[in-house]
């Protein structure tokens, strides 16, 4: 019984891992990258596996903070895949995404003095932006799906 409790949960299922690169180019507007599935279980079967690449724009101090995400790319492979006990599938993605420069950004590209105020003017206000890529695997008969999230850092 507990077995078919951890089927139904997707506890000790499918293991996802997302394997990508430290540094990403913000103009190329292109994440490749592998989705890693294990299985630690026999006779699943993943139906499909979501990407997205999302921004985590960050503004304020303590109680005044404010969070927003804003996807910047997504990917669906719509795949039936049967994966066993031990298995290992790699499966290669290429996610286009698309990276929207800020008013403040705009002003900082300007100059050497610019780029210094705005660096100022953010650290003051906290503003702060982090990028991650995060995946994850629909697996027919389980509630919790596997899922991994990366952070990547544009340059």
């Amino acid at each position: 019984m507990f077995g078919k409790v951890k089927k139904v949960l997707g506890i000790e299922g499918v293991k996802l891992q997302l394997i990508i690169p430290d540094k990403v180019n913000k103009n190329a507007g292109l994440l490749q990258g592998i989705v890693k599935l294990t299985a630690l279980s026999d006779n699943n079967v993943v139906e499909e596996i979501e990407i997205i690449m999302i921004e985590k724009y960050t503004r304020g101090r303590k109680e005044n903070q404010l969070i927003d995400e804003y996807p910047m790319g997504k990917s669906i492979m719509r795949q039936r895949l049967n994966i066993s006990r031990n298995d290992v599938l790699e499966i290669p993605f290429e996610l286009n995404f698309q990276y929207a420069q800020s008013e403040m950004d705009k002003i900082a590209d300007r100059g050497i003095i610019s780029k210094a105020l705005v660096g100022l003017a953010k650290k003051l206000k906290g503003v702060k932006s982090e990028f991650y890529v995060k995946a994850e695997a629909k697996i027919k008969g389980t509630t919790l799906n596997p899922f991994d999230k990366v952070t990547v850092n544009l340059f």
